[in-house]
């Protein structure tokens, strides 16, 4: 029985070292660290499936980033790098052309726009919501000693510069009212040792890029000063007769002069040059202006004409139409123009038409004792570039606004804004926020009358608008003309 039971079981089993868990003949170690490591994997993947935090997160983000690196072949990595870059490249164009479609169209628009400016098709229509200034908001500047002749304003709007018959040119500050500075006038006899002027001063301009400064004087001369630092450059000779008008062309460094001695002289001033003379009035001219292009416009006083000058082509249109002496004249764009009188009157032309498109008689009221009443001597006039607004100045006191109506074919009064003295010049910021009146005791031609008690200075007068939500919505077609 004893047999039976050992052969059932058997003969006990020998384990051999090799048999044994984490023994092994060629490593003994690696089995074991298998086992350990695969034990403390499970352990971490039990532990972040109950509360899986952010690092683990990005650090399996990272493990999965490694192993794609690890599979691709390098032909692979390469295409797969290319197929994003021409994704972006592709991304990159389609903004670009929506970028360029939206600038091209504005560009197109502008340009559109400035053409039709130039051509005198568009206008701004500002007249309508213009508002009469408080007298409390006008300012009264003062420096020069005898009545104030001419004025320019920089083509920023941040600066005046005014001239008078004190043979003095000024730069102000719009802002503050302060003087930049002062180019003294000299005494009659030292124009070899003086630098500026030494005669009354009638007439300047400023470049449309504010680099140069132009002015003339009753002793024939034409002075050129730098702007911004009124630094005296040189000075052109050639007229006969006291220069009464000068006019830079926009755009350009081409000067227009024109004189007592009844011609127009055209500089370059950038070249420091003469280039023609032209003729055709029969008396003096009292004043000129010009635009953009190759022509000019000037009164001729008692001729009693308004002439056109086409520089390229040395040719002249004349037109006709107020019955006293044409002393001021001005170009609103460049196909309409506005003029003042001794008479009184104001006209309204179109630079295509012989006649005024509309003329107001005694547009500045009329003086003098009963049955004996004489207009008031309109002695300057102003208009808002490509606009609608013009203004007149005389010496009853006042400075007219004026409306041009549609078609430019009339002249609406708007408001008057109270000025002591003789207006002797006007002009209008590029930015049409305000108006610079320069006055003084007497007119600016001569010495006919005297108003005592007058102060010899710069008007700044703002030009207020109503508000926003008032202002009539504009409309494309009506602004063309």
């Amino acid at each position: 029985m004893s047999s039976f039971f050992l052969k059932k079981r058997g003969p006990p089993k020998v384990f051999k070292k090799t048999d044994l868990p984490g023994s092994n003949r060629k490593n003994d170690g690696n089995t074991a660290n298998k086992l350990k490591k695969k034990l403390t994997s499970k352990h971490n993947e039990e532990i972040s499936s109950d509360s899986e935090t952010e690092g683990s997160a990005v650090n399996r983000k990272r493990r999965a980033n490694v192993e794609v690196e690890f599979d691709e072949t390098p032909q692979e990595k390469k295409l797969r790098l290319a197929k994003i870059y021409l994704d972006q490249l592709k991304n990159e164009e389609e903004n670009k052309a929506e970028e360029d479609s939206f600038e091209s169209e504005l560009i197109a628009g502008r340009l559109e726009e400035d053409v039709l400016e130039q051509k005198g098709k568009l206008q701004r229509m500002v007249a309508k919501d213009l508002l009469p200034p408080d007298e409390s908001e006008i300012r009264l500047l003062r420096g020069h000693k005898l009545p104030v002749t001419c004025l320019v304003i920089s083509p920023d709007d941040r600066n005046v510069f005014s001239a008078a018959k004190d043979c003095s040119i000024i730069k102000w500050d719009v802002e503050t009212g302060k003087k930049l500075h002062t180019i003294a006038g000299g005494r009659k006899g030292t124009e070899d040792r003086h630098l500026g002027h030494t005669a009354h001063i009638l007439c300047m301009s400023i470049s449309s890029d504010g680099k140069y400064l132009a002015t003339g004087d009753m002793n024939k001369l034409i002075m050129i000063w730098e702007a911004p630092t009124c630094k005296h450059l040189y000075k052109f000779t050639g007229h006969r007769g006291p220069v009464s008008g000068l006019s830079f062309r926009w755009g350009s460094h081409d000067l227009y002069s024109a004189s007592h001695d009844r011609s127009i002289k055209v500089w370059n001033v950038g070249e420091n040059a003469y280039v023609e003379t032209l003729f055709g009035h029969q008396d003096v001219i009292t004043g000129l202006d010009s635009g953009s292009r190759e022509r000019c416009v000037t009164a001729g006083g008692r001729d009693r004409t308004v002439r056109v000058w086409k520089i390229t082509e040395e040719s002249q249109l004349v037109f006709h139409g107020h019955d006293g002496s044409i002393d001021c004249i001005q170009l609103i764009n460049e196909e309409h123009m506005i003029t003042g009188s001794d008479d009184g009157s104001v006209s309204l032309w179109n630079v295509n038409k012989k006649k005024p498109l509309s003329t107001v008689k005694a547009a500045h009221g009329r003086h003098g004792d009963v049955g004996l009443e004489q207009p008031y001597w309109v002695s300057a006039v102003a208009a808002l570039h490509n606009s609608d607004t013009v203004a007149s100045g005389s010496h009853n006191s006042k400075v007219q606004l004026w409306k041009c109506g549609q078609g430019f074919r009339r002249l609406e009064p708007l408001f008057s804004i109270p000025v002591d003295g003789f207006v002797n010049s006007l002009k209008f910021s590029r930015s049409g926020k305000f108006l610079v009146a320069g006055v003084g005791q007497e007119h600016r031609l001569g010495r006919w009358w005297r108003l005592k008690g007058v102060k010899n200075g710069l008007y700044i007068i703002p030009l207020k608008r109503q508000p926003a939500e008032l202002q009539e919505a504009p409309n494309r077609e009506d602004n063309m003309v």
